[in-house]
């Protein structure tokens, strides 16, 4: 077990870890870069083919450095891949590789943290970590899914449709992913059904052949209580009461519910599917069958696979352990802030756990020139 002593210790080499790297390195302050695979934006690699930002791409790059001009508004998975790799080459970070880091914890010296990973222990004066909202699969278990005689896969699993040409698919959960793969699923000539169990708020990626990013980003500057005001109007007019079709009416506009955690529907064309007809909309799961599913309201379906858009955790707990999660993290599990002041929680940074109507990519680059001037006002050692 080899120990490290560094200053600056950032957890992931995603978009957050390296936002942050660039950030900190645009100021000359060193850091080091842990990355628990062999690949920057590993997640990224590994999610479904048709995965593209929902975000335009002038307000989608990491900081200091625009994506190239050649990329289309909306930037698909692997280039953003392309555009993680060029940005850690262009800023000279150099992350440390399987390196899965297994513990994080206060050192035995005031003001250093230890960070455990399966081969070495960094001490560190402050670790940043920037694993991410979407970490750990979280993988429900469908009551009697044990009898069914067909495949369950989780999102994670999912690549493309091809596999589910002319069969029945039931994609529990309607987030932004179940949304995308019904869609999917329908392109390659499956029949896609979304369990959905409570009312979900849509918001139109394009709205009036706009898109509806940059409103949001200027609406954000102005009292909550306009901004709702604006977002629920921008609802109604381009999405309307979906009662009709199963999906419910919210209690609240899309930028409340953002602000309490919960993710709206970015749609690039399944609504209109479904009102179409051409994707169904069923409730809430009562019973898994060996070919069939029954919902909520006692209808059943049969089905020859399920797909798992149930989404993701940060992980967080496993990491700090009870009593620093305790102090950190809130009900859900995700931080409270960006640091803490507290003298036992002093150098503890997070980056990257917090999800604006705004844009996840673009509230990074505000998150983290918050996080960098704190870290420079605060920092002995620069490079």
């Amino acid at each position: 077990m080899q120990s490290h002593s560094v200053t600056t210790l950032i957890i992931g080499a995603g978009p957050a870890g390296l936002a942050m790297a660039g950030q900190l390195a645009h100021l000359g302050i060193a850091s080091t870069v842990l990355e628990a695979s062999d690949y920057v934006g590993f997640a990224w690699r590994t999610h479904y083919d048709r995965l593209h930002l929902h975000t335009v791409k002038e307000h989608s790059s990491l900081p200091h450095l625009p994506y190239p001009a050649s990329y289309p508004t909306y930037v698909s998975r692997l280039q953003l891949v392309e555009y993680l790799e060029q940005y850690t080459e262009h800023f000279g970070i150099k992350p440390l590789f399987n390196q899965k880091v297994t513990a994080i914890r206060p050192g035995q010296t005031a003001g250093r943290w230890e960070v455990q990973t399966e081969t070495d222990l960094f001490l560190a004066e402050r670790v940043i970590i920037a694993t991410g909202y979407n970490r750990v699969p979280n993988v429900p278990e469908l009551p009697g899914q044990s009898a069914f005689r067909g495949i369950i896969w989780h999102s994670r699993e999912y690549r493309n449709g091809a596999p589910f040409q002319n069969e029945d698919v039931l994609v529990v959960g309607m987030g932004n992913t179940g949304a995308e793969l019904a869609l999917d699923l329908l392109e390659h000539g499956a029949r896609p059904v979304i369990s959905v169990r409570r009312p979900i708020n849509i918001v139109r990626r394009d709205v009036f052949g706009r898109p509806a990013q940059p409103t949001a980003i200027f609406l954000s500057k102005f009292p909550h209580w306009f901004y709702d005001l604006m977002t629920g109007l921008s609802q109604r007019l381009t999405v309307g009461d979906l009662t009709a079709y199963g999906l419910g009416k919210p209690d609240h506009p899309a930028s409340y519910d953002t602000r309490r955690g919960k993710i709206p529907v970015i749609d690039i064309g399944t609504l209109d599917q479904i009102k179409a007809g051409a994707i169904a909309v069923a409730p809430a799961i009562r019973q898994v069958n060996p070919k069939t599913v029954t919902f909520a309201d006692g209808s059943e379906r049969p089905f020859d696979a399920i797909v798992l858009a149930t989404g993701y955790r940060p992980g967080l707990l496993p990491l700090l352990g009870d009593t620093l999660a305790g102090q950190i993290l809130n009900e859900r599990g995700y931080p409270r802030q960006l640091w803490f002041d507290d003298p036992g929680l002093r150098g503890l940074y997070f980056l990257g756990f917090t999800t604006p109507l705004t844009g996840v990519i673009y509230n990074l680059t505000i998150d983290s020139e918050k996080i960098a001037k704190h870290v420079s006002q605060n920092n002995s050692v620069t490079a």
